[in-house]
């Protein structure tokens, strides 16, 4: 993910995603939010093996352990995870399946603590609470079935490491001394493992609530603007997207053209086939206009059989072009229902907005425009003239060329 800086203050980045940062953090930390994340627990996890180590030569100068068994050790629980935390911050981890590294930090964690417990001797109960920390990591970027595969390679590791260590003590340990130890690590791992399992599914779950919840605020926010029954806008989003393209096209000076779009003799499809054949004429009136449109014209169910068109930046020669064609294309494609191939019709009434007047007064006008269709017998465009503003009619020569040139464009 791209980072910007914002203008207000240089020592700050944002991410696409989002996330905030200093330039310092995205410096030791990575170039992106996902990258950060993966540095920062990789640079935890190699930050607590370091603090392990240096526990460790304590208890090695205090004499409690081997000093050169320590030196060797700590270099070795060390070296590994700050490989992966120099491939996490690099971003070449990225091109594998597991990006972050989680699995292979884990295992060379729990074989490193297994080593840790071989070598402490009398001390190797320090180890347990380590062991729990490391499965607590696998919490994050694991499933299930990896959470329990890395159980039951901790429990056969800790199995030699627990007869390792009877076997290099002097004097050896009795047998039930070997298997209580054994019992006490086999179910610390399994209580580990059990407490990530639960976190787990409870992450899990609350996953998919956050999943239904977003698509049940999608669906909500489609039932607020669309149409149920067509999946057209309805009248109320359709209002406030008709208002907004009036504010940009009275600022840019292009055309805005609305049209009124009325199925004919919809009362007759419902009496004589039913409402059910009625909801599927909408539809498919719907879906027949919806595909002879261009991306940028707006189409909305208006209320009943009646709908609206808004067109923008578009010429009225080409608007009485592209309206004829929807009802033509109507006319010739009937609904097919219960083997029976039912013809539909529309009337259409369409204007274009006069600079300064009010949505409502164009939609009335485009509304007029209809009902003359429907009084002409129906099935055809009708057009409605803007009225010509009382100034221009004092000026009688370029009024006069300015009407010639409108009445050649219009149909």
């Amino acid at each position: 993910m791209s980072a910007m800086p914002l203008p207000s203050d240089p020592n700050r980045i944002v991410d696409v995603s989002g996330a905030p940062g200093s330039v310092w953090t995205q410096r030791l930390l990575g170039p992106d939010a996902k990258r950060r994340r993966r540095t920062a627990m990789s640079a935890l996890a190699t930050g607590m093996m370091a603090c392990c180590a240096a526990a460790m030569h304590v208890l090695a100068l205090g004499g409690d352990l081997d000093l050169a068994l320590v030196h060797w050790w700590s270099a070795f629980a060390v070296a590994g995870l700050a490989f992966a935390l120099v491939l996490v911050r690099s971003g070449y981890s990225e091109r594998f399946a597991d990006p972050s590294l989680t699995a292979f930090q884990m295992q060379w964690s729990l074989t490193a603590t297994a080593a840790a417990y071989l070598i402490a001797g009398e001390l190797r109960a320090l180890v347990l609470p380590v062991l729990v920390i490391i499965l607590m990591f696998g919490i994050f970027g694991r499933d299930r079935q990896q959470t329990v595969s890395l159980m039951l390679y901790s429990m056969a590791l800790y199995t030699l490491a627990v007869f390792g260590a009877a076997y290099l003590a002097a004097p050896r340990p009795s047998a039930g001394l070997v298997a209580a130890h054994l019992t006490i690590v086999l179910l610390s791992l399994m209580a580990g493992t059990l407490m990530c399992l639960q976190v787990q599914s409870i992450r899990a779950r609350l996953r998919a609530q956050k999943r239904a919840l977003e698509e049940a605020l999608v669906r909500i926010r489609d039932l607020a603007m669309r149409d149920e029954l067509t999946g057209l806008f309805n009248r109320r989003q359709m209002s406030e997207l008709m208002e907004l393209e009036l504010s940009r096209s009275e600022r840019s000076g292009r055309n805005l053209l609305l049209a009124q779009l009325d199925i004919d003799l919809f009362k007759s499809v419902n009496d004589r086939h039913g409402h059910s054949i009625g909801d599927q004429a909408l539809k498919h009136f719907a879906s027949v206009v919806g595909n002879e449109l261009r991306s940028g014209d707006v189409f909305a169910r208006w209320g009943g059989e009646e709908f609206v068109l808004l067109l923008s930046d578009t010429r009225l020669a080409d608007a009485s072009e592209l309206l004829e064609r929807l009802r033509c294309t109507l006319q010739q494609t009937p609904l097919v229902a219960g083997g029976e191939e039912i013809g539909l019709t529309a009337s259409i009434g369409w204007t274009v907005h006069r600079r300064g007047e009010t949505l409502q007064r164009c939609l009335e006008r485009a509304d007029q425009a209809l009902y003359l269709a429907k009084r002409e017998g129906r099935n055809r465009v009708v057009f409605a003239a803007p009225p010509v503003p009382q100034r221009r009619r004092r000026r009688a020569v370029p009024t006069a060329a300015a009407d010639a040139e409108t009445e050649q464009a219009l149909p």
